[in-house]
């Protein structure tokens, strides 16, 4: 009987498993005809599909084969998202990325929290709980939206990596928020700095070494014994990564997008892959990302709680327009204008305030507090699904307009 209920089991997976890939695959080539990121097409999919809507698939969000592809399928994203950037580009804009992601963390947890405090009414400690909850821009959203849509380099560059690094910083300040919200209130600002500051450089030299290692073994002259099959290197070394610095108490997530920015310039390092090999590794690599973009937002939509989310619907819509046209606008402008060194125009500031898109990450941020019993979980889970659903498909599809009308796009 166990063997006979672990083979339904099977049969059902695998069933799941093919129908979102066959409605995967034609959303993305609709979203290609119309010309929008295809995040925002597999979100409604998934939400037709669920149990909310056709029933076809019900996958439970604890469950380990979703735990597995949204741990997987973001750090590969993540990884494409890092193999895209370019050394030269960031030079100029690094400043930018580090103030984004560590002050304007903070910036957007106060502001959105003092909406939440005043829509909901709630104590005010739990209302930084939910702002901390929401702070961090996706990168699982954001890296697709700015392959897709051919942006100025330096303003997806700057978006790209301000969403690959701003998530341990929102990780860390939600749960020293929760922390203070459960116990007697100790929090230690050097910690948290202390933390930040372990994630951060343990995550750095964790993604150098993988990705300096697998250069070596898919483009060095003579040590590129791995060249042939450079795909499975890339996969290897993504999983290889992630625990690694996981391991470390670090940030698998910047491991993987340092690793993918190694990799992505391991010509500016003096490897060389021939043209064919380099070919079949770019190929593999988009494929994969659309595969693991494809499961990632079509189970999310999946599995929103709609009967949760009605109930605080109206408050949840009132806070996530504070984060879109209020917390977000300020968080750019305090952090992005200042450094001189970039020179930001008020054409690219104005985009990166739009480029604010909400997924995965807060959403697991979300999950974990559920699953903690932390004060007020639900109703933070709740306005968190609701900015998720809003950002995704209000801003993901309106970029490329935007981008035009700012003059922003780049031929090719």
């Amino acid at each position: 009987m166990e063997t006979s209920a672990s083979i339904e089991i099977a049969k059902h997976t695998l069933l799941s498993c093919g129908l979102i890939l066959a409605i995967g695959t034609i959303g993305g080539f609709l979203a290609q005809r119309i010309r929008i990121p295809d995040v925002a097409i597999f979100l409604l999919a998934g939400i037709a599909i669920g149990p909310h809507g056709l029933t076809l698939i019900d996958i439970s969000a604890a469950s380990a084969l979703n735990q597995t592809i949204l741990l997987f399928g973001a750090s590969y994203i993540l990884f494409d998202g890092g193999a895209a950037l370019r050394l030269d580009v960031l030079k100029q804009v690094w400043i930018t990325i580090v103030v984004l992601a560590t002050v304007g963390v903070l910036i957007t947890a106060v502001i959105t929290g003092l909406a939440a405090y005043l829509v909901f009414g709630m104590p005010p400690v739990l209302a930084l709980l939910l702002g901390a909850t929401i702070s961090s821009t996706d990168p699982a959203t954001l890296v697709p939206i700015f392959r897709q849509i051919r942006i100025r380099d330096r303003v997806a560059q700057t978006v790209m990596s301000e969403s690959a690094f701003n998530d341990a910083m929102a990780a860390i300040l939600t749960f020293y928020v929760l922390a203070f919200a459960t116990s007697s209130g100790a929090f230690s600002l050097g910690g948290a700095i202390f933390d930040l500051l372990k994630q951060a450089a343990v995550g750095l030299l964790a993604g150098i070494a993988l990705g300096y290692l697998a250069a070596l073994l898919i483009a060095h002259e003579r040590w590129a014994v791995l060249a042939e099959y450079a795909p499975v290197v890339t996969l290897v070394a993504v999983i290889g990564a992630y625990f690694a610095a996981s391991g470390l108490q670090a940030s698998g997530f910047m491991a993987v997008f340092v690793f993918g920015i190694v990799l992505g310039n391991k010509e500016a390092l003096g490897f060389r892959m021939e043209p064919d090999e380099a070919q079949k590794l770019n190929e593999f690599v988009l494929t994969t990302a659309f595969i693991m973009r494809l499961f990632i937002f079509m189970l999310l939509g999946a599995q929103l709680d709609f009967s949760e989310m009605a109930h605080h619907w109206q408050g949840g819509v009132a806070v996530a327009l504070v984060l879109m046209f209020v917390a977000r606008p300020i968080t750019v402008f305090l952090c992005a204008l200042p450094d001189r060194r970039a020179r930001w125009t008020m054409a690219e500031l104005l985009l990166m305030c739009w480029s604010r898109e909400t997924g995965v990450i807060p959403a697991a941020l979300a999950g974990l507090l559920l699953g903690s019993r932390a004060p007020a979980a639900h109703l933070i889970a709740s306005v968190t699904f609701i900015i998720i659903v809003m950002t995704i498909l209000i801003q993901a599809p309106t970029t490329e307009w935007l981008g035009r009308k700012l003059g922003l796009l780049e031929k090719g």
